[in-house]
């Protein structure tokens, strides 16, 4: 983010969200994509362990969202 998108962001009071963050938000959904596929493809088997996984990721996500906030 540029200096003026910065500027231009916070003039307006919308939040800002570092590039890292984004990314690793992008990585975590990424990753609870690949785990739903898991859970999809194990027919039951294991389900509640790949359903604590789900449930951790998004956690993870919410506390950056928060943290930006």
């Amino acid at each position: 983010m540029s200096v003026g998108e910065f500027v231009l962001a916070a003039a307006l009071g919308r939040r800002t969200r570092s590039k890292i963050d984004a990314h690793i938000i992008n990585e975590l959904r990424r990753l609870g994509g690949l785990q739903k596929h898991l859970f999809n493809e194990g027919g039951g088997v294991l389900s509640k362990e790949y359903a604590a996984v789900l449930v951790e990721l998004k956690q993870a996500i919410l506390r950056i969202d928060q943290r930006d906030a």
